[in-house]
């Protein structure tokens, strides 16, 4: 039985589960939307109309990431030779944008409602509106673990992006479950402080989320775990005498991998080249996010005196 748990790097798998994963998000989202809407209304609770609000982005940022993942699973053409995979990129730093816009609307609202609380002037909200939010945290709190963990088996940012949208609509409604709450005990300050909190909350994952795809758009390298791996690959590869240079970067979601060894110079070319091809397979086999490994041979001739010594007579 497969691994529920194990990480997908075929395109093709991780645009279908992705797709899956975003297209019950917007299910939920559009319902939990008017859901929290009418509950708000009928319970005349502002803060839960400012929650609904809050939802329907989310159903903004779903099809943002919809769209991401299937431009990024786009197969290589001429006019992208090296693939789309940085469409998830872009797509990951709209939704830190909308997730940013959205804590900072939050803390707005929330500085202004201090005052009106300060002021005696908030009103205690219905019942109703206490139980919406209820239900809107267990709902968006395990949408943000669904999301999160089909973003972690995709390495997709974009998923990944969109999980803590679920999650800033979780700590949105437990500000407004507070605030409903503190109302109705008669301490209406307690929203509005609640929002300031959630506010700085969500501002640090959407630069958090921004930084990410940042790296991934400007050519980062792996992570040092990986870098590592590649080492031990290199020096495991029978014919590799020594390591001249070893550089990776980040792609979007896969990474490319380039590599100059130094191998014995009385070789053929055909011995030369198939050190080289056993390299680059025995990378892109065991390292399934590289998506190319490109292997330049160099002649080692500081580990063979003789081989140097009659090259140094020669351009005498």
């Amino acid at each position: 039985m497969a691994d529920p748990e194990a990480r997908i790097y075929d395109a093709a798998a991780v645009k279908k589960l992705a797709l899956h994963v975003s297209a019950v998000s917007l299910a939920v989202n559009i319902v939990l939307s008017l859901l929290k809407l009418a509950a708000g209304i009928v319970a005349s609770s502002g803060a839960m109309v400012s929650d609904a609000v809050h939802s329907a982005s989310d159903v903004f940022s779903t099809l943002m990431v919809m769209f991401g993942v299937s431009m990024s699973a786009k197969a290589e053409d001429a006019d992208h030779p090296y693939g789309h995979e940085r469409m998830e990129c872009v797509t990951a730093l709209l939704l830190a944008l909308l997730l940013f816009a959205t804590g900072l609307g939050i803390g707005v609202s929330g500085v202004k409602n201090v005052s009106l609380a300060l002021a005696g002037k908030l009103a205690a909200p219905g019942m109703l509106a206490l139980i919406a939010a209820a239900l809107s945290i267990a709902v968006k709190e395990w949408m943000f673990h669904y999301t999160k963990r089909a973003a972690k088996r995709t390495n997709s940012g974009a998923l990944m992006a969109d999980a803590w949208h679920h999650r800033s609509d979780a700590l949105s409604s437990i500000g407004s479950f507070v605030g409903v709450l503190g109302a109705r005990l008669g301490w209406p300050v307690l929203d509005p402080v609640a929002a300031l909190i959630i506010c700085l909350f969500i501002l640090k994952v959407a630069y958090d989320i921004a930084m990410d795809a940042f790296d991934k758009m400007v050519d980062h390298a792996c992570a040092p775990e990986v870098v590592a791996r590649i080492r031990e690959l290199i020096f495991a590869t029978h014919g590799v005498e020594t390591l001249d240079d070893l550089k990776t970067r980040r792609f979007g979601n896969k990474s490319y991998v380039d590599i100059e060894i130094g191998v014995d110079p009385t070789l053929s070319v055909v011995a030369a080249h198939d050190i080289a091809e056993d390299l680059h397979h025995r990378i892109e086999q065991n390292l399934p996010e590289v998506k190319h490994c490109m292997v330049h041979i160099n002649p080692n001739l500081a580990g063979h005196p003789e081989v140097l010594g009659a090259e140094q007579e020669k351009q005498q």
